[in-house]
């Protein structure tokens, strides 16, 4: 294969004339010309539909987003990608070619999406994963094969970074304060396109163009960090614009750290805000009275950035809230939907037990999404919806008449459009706010419309129910009906989610079982089963009842059925209204035992995982077959936490696994620790 070619073109070129000869045998219509959206009758707040394959996009559009007021819906990867046998979410992040068919659907069930959505008045923003190309060989989602990660359908050797360009002999980003290095050399081990090769912004922009011609009306660039913002420029220089007659509108995911800046970036387009979602985190979880200085905590610009409170990495690897935290985060997407700032993003995604778990799927393509079957529509919440209709109300009136009532309850208005209060307190609270706005009666908008607020003499006496809100605009609010839904935790439950360190032979399951229905009550039969996938940590999310004292114990069954109960007493917890972890160790009271983090610094090739294993049962008496494995979430360092005996000495030591089981022990004389009586103990480490 020529390297000097345009990748793209020339394999956009073949799939037109395929899709061309398919069309006259009769196997498939060719879309019509893309409808446009209508921006005129919706706002600017972007649905991030995360992983929903390309009917359920269409019919969300059609059915909630369009009707409900959003303005875009951002949707997963639309290329080939990596199909491994454990369908992984972020198989999606490892492209095998730029065909439009993939995990998600066909392509032309994708053009029909984008047609639906216009129809809803909703632009389409794709992720354009265009960094790299997969790290593993293997067969693609569409058939493709690769045996070399760097001869792919649209890519030859040469279009990719060396170990020479990236001045690295080891061609993986290792050093986080090297710009050089962070934007040519591989991440994770995934090839590194060589972005400043014309040939190479050519056939990423044929790729782009393609879906523009389709009516994407935008991208999401994925790692754009890792892409110098010169590179971003000429390849936006070479797209063509929208259906709408627009420029396709770009914003840009780059990960905080010294280098580079998301300012930076400002000139190739808006920027997603990650020290936005972590300031409501912080405020969320600690003092809402916190946001009152919100502007000047060290979040972009507004005019150059894309806000949201959680995304597909941040909800798994702890930086952020999730649909977990309950309550407290459909807070914190009502305050972001209220607060004037940046572009909002509401995030709707698949409920998930580990990390690396895939969404619902057949043979790894993804089904289609059923709210409250293993989906979590935060998009649906009547709350969510109605704070959309208000946003939209209220425009681009700025911030005024801000109160603090209490570290847990604040309110403000936007101009004299709208007033919205919020209570992030566990118990119900009373007070009268200045809101600025007109008297009169007002539907409130949290909850359907099934309250009103009185305003007189421009005050209002509200009573806020807890971990709740009220809001309220100026205009005539329309109540949604079948649209509108509950995410399946509602707002009497809240995430708990057990792990237990329990090495098991073939054929053995773990289970968590206890005093209240979500648990069993205590009737094994109806004991709630955990993945293995982390082995030997068992771990799973169940729902449970907030403010709510229960007792619960794991247990063992064989693959006859037989049951082994833990020898120890039952276990005690109660939960609040957020989101609470509850690790253990088989056999080990709670007494008796404490927590210690291990954190290590360490790189790895891919498909490479770090383990710790030490002289304690919990930490699998040397065998490495019982090791822990550590969470690479904020890669190079490895980290989890694990449930030891108090007061007690341990030896232990860090390994490393490949795929196919081989075990590499790091270097020198075994670590030592030894735990107090209390809690909360950490080791930070290096690889040796």
């Amino acid at each position: 294969m020529s390297r000097h070619r345009p990748p793209g073109v020339v394999r956009r070129a073949a799939s037109a004339a395929a899709a061309a000869a398919l069309a006259l045998a009769g196997a498939i219509a060719l879309p019509a010309a893309p409808a446009r959206a209508d921006a005129t009758i919706s706002g600017d707040v972007i649905a991030n539909l995360w992983e929903y394959n390309w009917n359920s996009v269409a019919a969300e559009c059609a059915d909630v987003l369009g009707p409900g007021g959003y303005g875009a819906v951002w949707v997963a990867p639309p290329s080939e990608s990596l199909k491994q046998s454990d369908y992984y979410w972020w198989d999606v992040y490892q492209p095998y070619s730029y065909e439009l068919s993939g995990r998600f659907g066909t392509a032309a069930q994708f053009a029909s999406m984008v047609d639906a959505c216009h129809d809803a008045g909703v632009k389409v923003y794709t992720d354009a994963v265009i960094n790299h190309t997969a790290a593993q060989t293997g067969t693609g989602y569409r058939g493709t094969t690769l045996t070399d990660k760097y001869d792919t359908p649209d890519w030859d050797p040469g279009d990719f970074h060396t170990s020479a360009e990236c001045n690295d002999s080891d061609l993986i980003i290792d050093d986080w304060s090297n710009l050089s290095e962070i934007q040519n050399c591989e991440l994770l081990g995934l090839p590194d396109l060589e972005t400043e090769d014309d040939n190479v912004r050519s056939g990423i922009a044929a790729y782009l163009n393609e879906q523009i011609a389709l009516g994407v009306d935008g991208f999401r660039v994925d790692a754009a960090k890792h892409i110098p913002v010169a590179d971003l420029d000429a390849i936006r220089a070479k797209l063509d614009t929208t259906t709408s007659g627009a420029d396709p509108y770009v914003f840009q995911e780059v990960y905080p750290g010294s280098t580079p800046a998301a300012s930076d970036y400002y000139a190739s387009g808006d920027v997603l805000d990650f020290t936005y979602a972590s300031r409501l985190k912080s405020a969320f979880q600690g003092n809402v009275s916190d946001l009152e200085s919100l502007a000047s905590s060290g979040i972009l610009t507004p005019a150059n950035s894309v806000s949201f409170v959680t995304n597909h990495d941040t909800e798994r690897n702890g930086l952020h809230m999730s649909y977990k935290d309950g309550d407290t985060y459909r807070l914190a997407n009502i305050f972001q939907l209220a607060y004037k700032w940046s572009t909002p993003t509401v995030y709707s995604g698949f409920e998930f037990s580990s990390s690396d778990q895939a969404p619902p799927n057949s043979g790894g393509f993804v089904t289609d999404t059923t709210c409250g079957s293993g989906w979590y529509c935060l998009q649906r919440d009547a709350a969510i919806t109605g704070m959309v209709k208000w946003h939209n109300a209220v425009g681009s009136a700025a911030v005024t008449n801000w109160s603090t009532k209490s570290s847990s309850v604040i309110g403000f208005a936007r101009g004299t459009g709208g007033y919205v209060a919020i209570n992030n307190g566990s118990s119900a609270a009373t007070y009268t706010f200045a809101t600025g706005m007109a008297d009169g009666t007002y539907a409130n908008v949290v909850d359907n419309g099934g309250t009103t607020v009185t305003v007189s003499g421009g005050n209002a006496t509200l009573t806020l129910p807890a971990k709740s809100a009220i809001a309220f605009y100026d205009g005539a609010f329309t109540p949604c009906d079948t649209s509108c839904e509950e995410p399946d935790d509602g707002t009497s439950t809240v995430a708990a989610t057990f792990e237990e360190y329990a090495p098991t032979g073939s054929g053995t399951t773990v289970y968590v079982v206890g005093s209240i229905t979500a648990l069993g009550g205590w009737d094994t039969s109806k004991a709630v089963p955990l993945s293995s996938s982390g082995h030997p940590i068992w771990s799973g999310a169940v729902n449970v009842p907030i403010n709510t004292a229960f007792e619960y114990k794991f247990i063992k069954k064989d693959a006859s059925g037989n049951v082994t109960w833990e020898s120890n007493a039952n276990r005690t917890a109660t939960t609040t209204t957020s989101a609470l972890t509850l690790a253990h160790s088989w056999n080990l009271a709670s007494a008796s035992a404490t927590d210690l983090t291990f954190r290590v610094d360490a790189t790895t090739d891919w498909g490479t995982n770090v383990y710790v294993v030490g002289s304690v049962a919990s930490l699998g008496s040397w065998n490495t077959a019982d090791a822990i494995p550590l969470s690479s979430a904020s890669y190079p360092t490895w980290s989890r936490t694990v449930v030891v005996p108090r007061s007690t000495a341990f030896a232990y030591k860090y390994i490393k696994k490949d795929t196919s089981g081989n075990v590499a022990w790091e270097s020198g004389t075994n670590r030592s620790y030894t735990t107090g009586g209390s809690s909360g103990y950490i080791v930070n480490d290096t690889w040796k």
